[in-house]
């Protein structure tokens, strides 16, 4: 009798798996396998359709967004650097939207993808520390405003005109045109000379002249030349002083005050003038230099 069950269970079985066979391969159920299968293609294509319109449409918001913004910004009594940084951020936050928009649109679930992103940020964060530092060097000169765009600035060895300020770099130009890129997290942790920041400058140039030459005519002579300069301001002082009384030479200096503009150039222009002014009059420069007796 156990045998008889169990050739009837396995016969019974075998006859329900055959029946569910014939029913998967059915013409009707192939049908609506085919229906489903087109339903969810089109409704994949039709989304997939849709999340590229609003892509597109997104980005042409996004840069009349940005445009009208940045047009704002540039009637404000904003800097340069603060300005772009604005649009720049505005930018990033803006595109971010946009791809979540669009991922949520593709049937993906933003929260996950949130709490993905933000591990990964965490991560990016860890083996990017130095650019965290840039970018929070960025924010402080933004703020505090150490320099503009336009500005000359030293810092260390260093030297240029401040052409932008960037989220993490900024960019100088030196006086032979070759570009520098600077980290902001640098700049905010070291001394700043900002050479540009006020109209005018005082030109202080040191000469030395022979202990056995007239004081009183070289400054004389000093003076002329600096008063004839056209690059020098008339209506702030001009003097001529007895600097230092050096091992080898008595010191001289004169101070001048010229537009910053034009500090480089009144600058070269009285180096030469003194020299040729000190030969015509006799007016002895001292140089090291080397006597040798022979016997």
């Amino acid at each position: 009798m156990n045998m008889v069950g169990l050739v009837a269970d396995a016969a019974t079985t075998i006859q329900n798996e055959t029946e569910q066979i014939t029913k998967f391969f059915s013409w009707t159920h192939l049908k609506e396998m085919l229906n489903a299968l087109g339903n969810w293609s089109v409704s994949l294509i039709g989304t997939i359709i849709i999340s590229i319109i609003i892509w597109v449409i997104g980005k042409r918001i996004i840069k009349v967004l940005t445009r009208v913004v940045k047009k704002m910004l540039d009637r404000s009594s904003l800097d340069e650097g603060v300005v772009n940084f604005a649009v720049s951020v505005l930018r990033f936050v803006m595109y971010a939207v946009l791809i979540m928009i669009v991922v949520d649109k593709l049937g993906f679930q933003t929260t996950s993808l949130l709490t993905l992103f933000g591990s990964a940020a965490l991560a990016i964060g860890m083996s990017l520390q130095g650019s965290l530092s840039n970018f929070a060097g960025g924010i402080l000169i933004l703020i505090f405003k150490p320099f503009k765009v336009g500005d000359y600035i030293v810092v260390g060895d260093k030297e240029g005109t401040v052409k932008s300020i960037e989220i993490l770099y900024t960019r100088i130009t030196t006086i032979d045109n070759k570009v520098i890129m600077l980290p902001n997290g640098t700049l905010s942790n070291s001394s700043i000379v900002n050479v540009g920041a006020e109209n005018t400058r005082r030109v202080d140039i040191e000469i030395g002249i022979g202990y056995s030459s007239d004081i009183p005519t070289a400054k004389k002579l000093l003076e002329d030349v600096v008063t004839k300069e056209p690059g020098v301001l008339k209506d702030k002082d001009i003097t001529v002083v007895v600097k230092r009384l050096d091992e080898s030479c008595v010191t001289l200096e004169t101070r001048a005050w010229v537009n910053t503009a034009d500090y480089w150039n009144v600058r070269f222009n009285l180096l030469e003038k003194y020299k040729s002014i000190f030969d015509e009059n006799g007016i002895e420069i001292p140089f090291n230099q080397l006597d040798v007796h022979m016997k």
